[in-house]
């Protein structure tokens, strides 16, 4: 403090802390604070530190001088001694250090710095008894800090202490929230990778849906999907959400019809804490999170009939009203609906309001069903190939038998191209060599009734006893092989068993063999009846 200067310790507290306080880019407050305490103190430098016990390191994380201030993050591990020094509880919270390279502590911290020959003054941050980092301010090289400064400067312990750990919460939101929009970032990206950013059949099969899709994605229109269900309609509204304004913005899915009907308001439109029992905290609904994006009704033929007076007042004044809300909630949403319902039919029926009808039927596209697109088989069958074999960790891909491909376009795809991915995850199971077939496709799973399965297997009067059926094809092979039970061409090799395991099972069910049954198996066992 200069000599003959009279200052006010209120006025230096005052003005110190509003300078100190003033920023959460501690870098900018520390330099503000710096410049108006040099004019009393001989301060030419001032550093923020954050000790990390585990590691043993002195962190700093901001430092100014009389011409700016920076942010930063230097690490200096300390020597065993300075440890010990800082972990041990100190009496003396502020204390002068007449050379910084003389102490085990702020010694390494200084070489860094380039300031081992200054004094400096140290202080401890503490807040409601919790150490938080420490406050050093660097004399101008050739002087000496005395009693006099650390009277004024531990004013300022509990304003640098609340300004660290401000500066410090900032840091750490600022990380989180470049991390949580990297992670947008690379969500999205994957998003449109699986939905297909080069949509399959968009030159071919779908070349008139990507054009509609091109008109009215740049808008902020409703679009309404028809089409049958399996023919791709949540592929559409990604390629019209990533095509638009929106695209940084969230993509919301709800399916209609999988909400139960006493849940869809708290779950589209959000709750407030204690609107009913067990709302025990504020819930944003699905439309609420849609906020900057797209909001996706698929199957929008399910909504419920009051859920859908709702909805038009969202597509009318873009807000909404939370359950037990006093207030309503602005809203910038887009929304794209898509069902494989006559909409029209249900509205003769009452089942489907007019108005919100013709409020969604802004921009109708319709989605051919895949019979309708067959040039697109071949494209859309190698995806999914590609795709299942991934999944499934199989490290070649397989290739498409000959009369592959015919016999997937012969086919008539009721279930569309949901259909054709199950038939390609399918096929890979059955067949688990390099080469597909497809030989099951149109095989229908048929379930018949256990009596009339019995009739059908029995029509012939045989029996169905285990040892009779086994007598049977025992008798069948003994024929074949001219009633020759070892060698190369001998039943017991067909059968892949010991001969003399054949041996005892034929003698057993009574089944002669040797030359005692040359006579029997001469020709044909067709006329034996002895296994029935």
């Amino acid at each position: 403090m200069t000599a003959g200067m009279i200052i006010d310790e209120k006025d230096f507290f005052r003005e110190a802390t509003i300078r100190i306080c003033g920023s959460l880019e501690i870098e900018k407050a520390l330099h503000q604070c710096l410049v108006y305490i040099s004019e009393f103190i001989p301060a030419d430098q001032m550093s923020f530190h954050v000790y990390h016990q585990e590691q043993g390191v002195v962190e700093t994380v901001a430092h100014a001088d009389l011409n700016s201030g920076k942010a930063m993050s230097v690490r200096t591990p300390l020597p065993p001694e300075g440890r010990r020094q800082v972990e041990e509880q100190r009496s003396v919270r502020i204390r002068i250090i007449d050379r910084l390279g003389d102490d085990p502590v702020t010694g390494p911290v200084a070489a860094k710095m380039k300031a081992s020959d200054l004094s400096a003054v140290v202080m401890d941050l503490v807040l409601e008894k919790t150490m938080l980092g420490v406050f050093s301010i660097f004399s101008h090289p050739g002087e000496r800090f005395n009693k006099n400064h650390i009277r004024f400067l531990s004013l300022l312990n509990r304003p640098c202490a609340i300004a660290l750990t401000n500066s410090l919460r900032y840091r750490e939101l600022r990380k989180l929230r470049d991390l949580l929009a990297d992670d947008n970032r690379y969500f999205q990206d994957e998003l449109r990778r699986l939905s297909g950013e080069d949509l399959i059949g968009s030159e071919f099969g779908l070349k008139g849906v990507m054009e509609m899709v091109r008109q009215v994605a740049p808008l902020d229109s409703p679009v309404l999907l028809l089409g049958e269900t399996g023919t791709g309609k949540e592929v559409i509204a990604n390629a019209i959400h990533n095509s638009s304004r929106r695209k940084q913005g969230p993509f919301i899915k709800v399916n209609c019809g999988a909400i139960p009907e006493t849940l869809m308001d708290s779950e589209l439109f959000g709750y407030e804490k204690g609107a009913f029992t067990g709302a025990l905290s504020q819930k944003r609904g699905r439309i609420e999170r849609a906020d900057g994006g797209t909001l996706f009704l698929d199957e929008i033929g399910e909504l419920p009939g009051e859920a859908q007076v709702r909805l038009l007042r969202v597509l009318q004044e873009k807000e909404i009203d939370r359950l037990g809300g006093t207030r309503s909630v602005n809203v910038d949403i887009r929304i794209i609906a898509a069902t494989h319902r006559n909409l029209e039919s249900m509205i003769d029926k009452g089942e489907f309001r007019a108005d919100l009808y013709f409020r969604l039927r802004v921009f109708p596209i319709l989605i051919p069903p895949l019979r309708e697109r067959k040039t697109d088989i071949p494209a859309l069958v190698r995806h999914f190939i590609l795709k299942k074999s991934h999944e499934m960790k199989r490290l070649i891909i397989p290739d498409l038998a000959p009369g592959a491909i015919d016999r997937l376009m012969a086919y008539h795809w009721p279930g569309n191209i949901r259909e054709l991915e199950n038939a390609t995850e399918r096929s890979l199971i059955l067949n688990p060599g390099n080469t597909l077939f497809f030989k099951e496709i149109g095989s229908r799973i048929s379930s018949t009734n256990k009596q009339d399965r019995f009739k059908d297997n029995t029509k012939t009067g045989e029996s169905l006893e285990l040892d009779a059926v086994v007598c049977r094809h025992i008798k069948k092979i003994m024929n074949m092989c001219g009633n020759r039970v070892e060698g190369e061409h001998g039943a017991a090799k067909i059968l892949n068993i010991n001969p003399s395991t054949l041996r005892k099972r034929m003698k057993k069910l009574g089944i002669p063999f040797g030359r005692k049954a040359a006579n029997r198996f001469g020709s044909s066992s067709k006329g034996d009846d002895s296994c029935r």
